[in-house]
């Protein structure tokens, strides 16, 4: 299978800091981690330039390889190299209108102190619609095209986070049922990750809505050890929790067979 049966979406994060390891990318693992726990498959994940043709190219490309919901993350605000907006309008070849909305969100953030650089927080592609931002000042972006559900978020992790659990993520809700997802993981001592593998991949021929993943972890007191972790997808979050504990017991008992020490280790995050 692929890594969920859901609509793809994908992640697009705009910033010469992210590319030169100015600054490490968490936005994209929080994303990536919520929206897969929505039941979407993110398909990819993009880090371009502030640059307009950069950005605009990063779109075209997600809506151009099928992607339902592309959620982007930085250059949303005041400064000359904030310039995620711009490259939507260019991707999408429309205006970059003042949208009067957004313009008094801005307004009021700023008790109706207005320059140029703050007005240009409320230039979005014509037919847009802002996003509240409740704990910055620069409004995001939301808005169709060509199939595809579109939603700039500003790269300050406390605002992105912010704005997608209050608007992004019951939008998405609301978009109709998806698949639910459940997940399992197996920390394996005393085998290598090339003597897992055979196990491995017979336990993927069992079921079409379920992915196992590898990560080796070093060896502990000369031991090998390899977490596996699972993940699963069902109608209800029932059939989604059984078809992960099948695939988790036939892989514990087949590397138990094969003299491994297996145990259930704590999965990071839970369902929203």
């Amino acid at each position: 299978m692929g890594l969920a049966p859901g609509p793809e979406a994908w992640l697009i994060s705009v910033g010469n800091e992210l590319l030169i390891g100015r600054v490490v990318n968490t936005n994209m693992a929080w994303l990536g981690r919520r929206l897969t726990l929505l039941g979407y498959r993110v398909g990819a994940g993009l880090v371009v330039p502030d640059e307009v043709e950069a950005i605009a190219w990063a779109f075209r490309t997600a809506v151009d390889r099928g992607a339902k919901v592309i959620v982007s993350t930085g250059g949303l605000g005041p400064t000359f190299d904030d310039k995620t907006s711009e490259g939507l309008a260019v991707a999408m070849g429309v205006e970059l209108a003042l949208n009067e909305e957004a313009l008094k969100m801005i307004e009021e953030k700023y008790s109706g102190a207005l320059t140029e650089s703050r007005v240009k927080m409320a230039r979005m592609p014509r037919g847009a619609r802002p996003i509240p931002n409740p704990v910055g000042t620069a409004p995001g972006v939301e808005v169709e095209w060509r199939g595809a559900l579109i939603f700039l978020l500003p790269g300050v992790p406390a605002e992105m986070e912010a704005m997608f659990e209050r608007h992004v993520e019951p939008k998405l809700r609301s978009l109709g049922p998806r698949p639910h997802c459940a997940e399992a993981l197996l920390r394996v001592r005393g085998v290598p990750e090339s003597l897992l593998a055979p196990v491995v991949e017979e336990a993927m021929k069992l079921s079409a809505l379920a992915y196992i993943k590898s990560h080796p972890r070093g060896s502990e007191l000369g031991q090998h050890v390899v977490d596996l972790h699972i993940t699963a997808y069902g109608s209800t979050a029932q059939s989604a929790e059984e078809e992960v504990e099948r695939i988790a017991s036939y892989l514990a008992r087949e590397l138990q067979r094969r003299g491994a020490q297996v145990s259930r280790a704590s999965c990071a995050g839970e369902m929203p």
